[in-house]
């Protein structure tokens, strides 16, 4: 195990949700324990106290690998968000994996499928925008008097195109905590 990384406290949510929700999914297995095992030993901070040159969720990164000299941009995304030819790369992939937390300059070596591999973290960008619009979340108010609230009253829900879909990687609503010992 290295040294610690550092995760934003929004992004250590989300990728947490993320690895409960696939704990039991058989393809992906090895990857989310490695992703549980980096955020076991990384350091939480606020979004906006993140040092611009970390890797977060939604930075681009541009990283160069010491082998073969191959130098590849991506912009580091969750798996529903992951697209390698827009060079979207999910935090599962083993590269993704073994981005987050980094910092610009850092020289990391990691287990890929053909070995392990040093990489050269040479640039980092921070995201400069939401995601597309498709990947936008759909908060509702709550659930409608009577009924009992679902994924979706609980701001669980993604929309793509016109279907909505739950959204595991995405916190469920706490309900108001009661009052102790005072007036309401």
């Amino acid at each position: 195990m290295g040294r610690a990384i550092i995760v934003t406290d929004r992004d250590f949510w989300r990728l947490n949700a993320l690895v409960g929700a696939r704990v039991h999914a058989v393809r992906d297995q090895a990857h989310i324990g490695k992703l549980a095992e980096e955020l076991a030993r990384s350091v939480q901070i606020k979004a906006a106290e993140a040092p611009a040159d970390v890797v977060t969720m939604h930075t681009r990164v541009r990283v160069r690998d010491m082998g073969s000299g191959e130098v590849q941009t991506y912009t580091l995304a969750f798996p529903h968000e992951a697209d390698l030819t827009s060079a979207r790369l999910s935090v599962l992939a083993p590269l993704g994996t073994a981005l987050l937390g980094y910092r610009q300059g850092d020289e990391i070596v990691w287990e890929m499928p053909g070995g392990a591999r040093r990489l050269l973290i040479e640039q980092v960008q921070p995201a400069t925008r939401q995601p597309p619009a498709a990947d936008r979340l759909n908060r509702s108010t709550g659930p409608a008097r009577g009924h009992a609230a679902g994924p979706s009253e609980h701001g669980l829900m993604r929309r793509r195109g016109s279907e909505s879909v739950a959204d595991p990687t995405i916190p469920p609503r706490l309900p108001p905590s009661p009052r102790f010992g005072g007036a309401a």
